[in-house]
């Protein structure tokens, strides 16, 4: 977005004859407003960051050179003149040769644009890869356990002692009853049981694939989606009032129901009274190859399948949601189909908002078809910088759907700023030397504007989440090329433009013409108001004369000050609250579309199965003497101190050791001795097979490590999981035995702890490029102090709502928090430069001013940016609404501080 006073066309002088105060009288002739009454020509307006002004062509100045300045001004022109003269020459080269400026960026486009055909058509996208921290705790974590544990599935199949998550079909059963703990209900419950496993999949070349030969298998026999339902089943007398819960021992076996069922009421001793859900889980064999290309068609054919089955069996008594180990990838990449459309809708509205801004009653001044063009030129960077990045293989991922909305939202305002230049060169110049002046003045302006945004950009490479690193990739070198294409491109066609104009006024001016025969004419007909020598002055918006007439004045007041002071500090009040009520991390259910089938099945498992968490393990990383018996005591404490937390169930602990102590007192071996120790091992691992997977014995008969199991619970929210993962790891850290934690789920859980460091960061950074570029390019320390409160307030508040728009703190959120820095410096700096480089002599004049030269330009640019996103409010994917709710909130914050809250408080100092 740039904003400059350059927006504003100046009026023109009082013409001779004209006395001071004169032009209060209203509309001229042609029906244009005069400039404000007064005495004396209007005030010539201050220019943007970096403007210069240079003296009108075709008349001499009659006015005495200005008396020298009452105070001295830090100014830093190094850097703006030099810019300035380059645009200049540039704008005189494009003027002399425009179609060679034309054709190069669409000829570079052609090229780059081919790099298109290496899009992604699949879709294909790891989402652990693009949205977790890069070298997070839990994946250095996990290289641990992969490298020391092992488990063969055909043998002996634990989930929980899996390194990875394991491919899996799952439904979650809910009871239109109080409880489904009735044989009619598991009637209905085993029908749909046997109907899944019934399922087989026919293969491209005939290849048949039933259940039982993807499953995962138990000593040869699939594992049972559910115990409970499995020993009902085989025995269906089974006194179902006998079962306790968590812990159920039928046949001598114990078995955990924690996360199998869920809405439990429970009564004495532990006694399971009700049960709303059950949960029945179909785990698939893993392995390389063939045998997961197997497991991959029988989930994805279950998916398919399932919905139709379920209603052939006419289920009266029970709810069924279903799921899968592939459903958040594929659900994720499905959403990406559902934004293209809006793509077309927002690229219409955007052409529509163009068209709207540009277009006058005036055959000549009309600048519609140009900013037409002005948006194709956007869309050809965005053609050209896509294509750039896939050509030297940065990834396309989901997220980048969403910069092209962004990106034609913001690249029409450098249009903007172009097309107001020129309209402020005089016609009776040659083109060369009309496109020389506009390019000088536009030059500083454009130029800070797009630096900003992209520095803002590129800060986000520095996130430890991929996604944000490709997205911030992709944006800035979009606006780059937006910037690229505008000086060279647009300025071309600007350029032909002015050949037209020319074209239209000498016939225009010829005898004969409909404007000369009939001056009536002139307004229906669209004709110039003005003749060819005044056709070079332009005339006053509407709007800038509101913002100057009467928003100005009414903001200035008494009352309305008060009245900002008192909305600031609402404002501020409410956005430091909901900063304090902003959840932290992307709930894995967001990546798909709101009418998904994933979604029931969160809300069921939410609802019913929210008190357990997964099985976490406590691992002794290091060489431990076991058989000592200070050595165990000090490991129990640790396990003991676990079981203390509020986040485990002290019940469900799993540890080898214990079950070992026990065998040997059993025995009566002597459970210190080294050699018996050692010794018995194997004996012990026969008998209890499972065990065998925790611990790392070498042939030497050194333990290396070894690993206990405890069941997490009361982790429903996001912050509870951030609390349990960083206590355990604190435990893990604290005690005398190395230990560490680790759960598959792990690697979701550490986004977060980190997405707070890696927001704070980003934000920090990328305030500090602008503190530096606004005191290297705007000429004036106070613009520069404007311009970081203008951030952290605008920061604050986006943060603070978004809590109440329930909006979280994600890989997603924080990709927007770092484009609100670059949108805030535009709003604020020019706002507080035109106030500070005002010659008016109060305070109150100083800020009317300046809302009178850039009040409408803030305006347009924000309403610019929002049409580009507002498609997105209508997406059913909640990737694709977080941006455009975060993007609206910035605008609107960004704008409001802008035209409300700092021209207010710079009247204070």
């Amino acid at each position: 977005m740039s904003l400059n006073p350059s927006k504003v066309a100046p009026q023109p002088e009082p013409e001779a004859g004209q006395g001071p105060g004169s032009e209060a009288q209203g509309p001229g002739p042609e029906g244009e407003s005069g400039p404000p009454a007064g005495p004396g020509p209007e005030p010539e307006p201050p220019l943007a960051a970096g403007q210069h002004r240079e003296p009108e062509r075709g008349r001499p100045s009659a006015e005495p050179p200005p008396p020298p300045a009452s105070r001295p001004r830090c100014r830093t022109d190094c850097l703006e003149a030099p810019l300035s003269r380059a645009f200049q020459r540039l704008g005189r080269k494009v003027g002399a040769h425009p179609w060679v400026f034309l054709l190069l960026p669409v000829a570079l486009t052609a090229v780059l644009g081919s790099g298109l055909m290496y899009l992604p058509r699949d879709g294909d996208e790891d989402l652990e890869e693009q949205y977790t921290p890069i070298g997070s705790p839990a994946k250095a974590e996990r290289r641990f356990v992969q490298g020391h544990f092992t488990a063969n599935d055909s043998l002996v199949f634990s989930v929980s002692r899996k390194s990875t998550d394991v491919p899996y079909a799952s439904l979650l059963v809910v009871s239109d009853t109080e409880t489904l703990l009735e044989p009619g209900v598991l009637e209905e419950i085993s029908k749909v049981d046997d109907a899944v496993q019934a399922l087989t999949v026919t293969q491209g070349h005939g290849t048949q694939i039933p259940y039982s030969e993807v499953c995962a298998k138990n000593q040869g026999a699939c594992v049972p989606p559910n115990p409970l339902l499995f020993a009902w089943k085989r025995n269906r007398g089974l006194n179902l009032t006998a079962i306790t819960f968590p812990v159920y021992s039928p046949a001598g076996q114990t078995v955990s129901l924690a996360n199998i069922l869920g809405g439990t009421v429970l009564g004495p001793s532990q006694s399971l009274l009700q049960a709303k859900a059950m949960r029945l889980q179909y785990y698939l064999e893993t392995g390389e190859g063939e045998e997961n290309e197997r497991s991959k068609a029988w989930t994805i054919h279950f998916l398919t399948k399932f919905g139709s089955f379920e209603k052939s069996l006419a289920l009266k008594k029970i709810q069924v949601v279903y799921f899968s180990s592939l459903s958040r990838k594929l659900e994720f990449e499905a959403t990406s189909r559902t934004v293209v459309p809006l793509f077309h809708l927002a690229y219409l509205l955007i052409v529509l908002f163009a068209i709207l801004s540009c277009c006058r009653c005036d055959c000549v001044r009309n600048k519609m078809w140009v900013a037409v063009f002005g948006v194709i030129s956007t869309g050809l960077a965005v053609v050209s910088s896509f294509g750039l990045m896939l050509y030297v293989g940065v990834p396309f991922v989901l997220i980048v759907a969403n910069s092209p909305f962004l990106i034609l939202g913001v690249g029409v305002d450098d249009m903007f700023i172009m097309i107001s230049a020129w309209q402020k060169t005089s016609l009776a110049d040659s083109i060369s030397e009309r496109m020389s002046d506009a390019y000088s003045q536009v030059a500083v302006s454009i130029t800070i504007t797009t630096l900003t945004n992209v520095l803002a950009f590129y800060t986000g490479v520095m996130s430890s989440f991929q996604s944000v690193q490709y997205f911030c990739v992709y944006t800035g070198t979009t606006l780059l090329f937006c910037y690229l294409y505008s000086v060279t491109c647009f300025g071309a066609c600007m350029a032909l433009d002015g050949k037209r104009e020319g074209a239209c006024l000498r016939w225009l001016e010829k005898p004969g013409a409909p404007g000369q025969q009939c001056p009536l004419l002139r307004k229906p007909c669209c004709l110039p108001g003005r003749p060819l020598q005044d056709g070079w002055k332009a005339g006053t918006h509407p709007m800038n004369l509101f913002f100057r007439d009467y928003f100005g004045p009414l903001l200035t007041s008494t009352k309305s000050k008060i009245f900002v002071v008192l909305l600031y500090v609402s404002y501020i009040i409410t956005s430091v609250y909901g900063c304090f009520r902003v959840e932290e991390g992307l709930d894995l259910r967001n990546l798909a579309s709101d009418d998904s089938y994933i979604i029931p099945y969160f809300n069921v498992e939410e609802e019913h199965f929210s008190t357990y968490g997964p099985r976490v393990m406590v691992i002794v990383t290091e060489v431990l003497d076991y058989w000592d018996k200070d050595a165990r005591q000090r490991l129990e404490k640790c396990l003991a101190d676990f079981e203390n937390s509020e986040y485990v169930d002290e019940n469900l602990t799993e540890f080898w050791l214990r079950e070992y102590v026990n065998y040997m007192e059993n025995l009566r071996q002597d459970i210190n001795d080294k050699t018996v120790f050692l010794s018995t091992i194997p004996t012990f691992l026969m008998e209890f097979p499972l065990f065998a997977y925790d611990i790392n014995i070498t042939s030497s008969q050194e333990i290396v490590c070894s690993r206990a199991f405890i069941q997490s619970m009361g982790i429903s929210s996001s912050t509870n999981k951030k609390l349990m993962l960083l206590q355990f790891r604190d435990m893990a850290e604290k005690c005398d035995v190395p230990l560490m934690v680790y759960n598959p789920a792990f690697i979701y859980f550490d986004q977060f702890s980190a997405i707070v460091e890696n927001t704070v960061r980003n934000v920090v950074v990328a305030s500090a490029a602008m503190f530096i570029i606004s005191l290297l390019l705007i000429p004036h320390p106070l613009c520069s102090l404007w311009v970081t409160f203008a951030i952290a307030s605008v920061i604050v508040g986006v943060t603070g709502f978004m809590a109440f728009w329930n909006v979280n703190l994600d890989s997603i959120s924080m990709i927007n928090l770092v484009i609100c820095i670059g949108f805030s410096f535009d709003f604020a700096a020019h706002i507080s430069y035109a106030f500070v480089s005002s010659s008016e002599p109060s305070a109150n004049h100083k800020a009317i001013e300046a809302l009178y030269l850039l009040g409408y330009p803030v305006l347009q640019s924000a309403v610019s940016t929002v049409i580009g996103v507002c498609v997105l409010s209508a997406a059913k994917a909640y990737i694709f609404r977080t941006f455009f709710k975060i993007m609206f909130l910035v605008m609107v914050f960004g704008a409001a501080h802008g035209l409300i809250f700092i021209p207010v408080f710079l009247t204070f100092f």
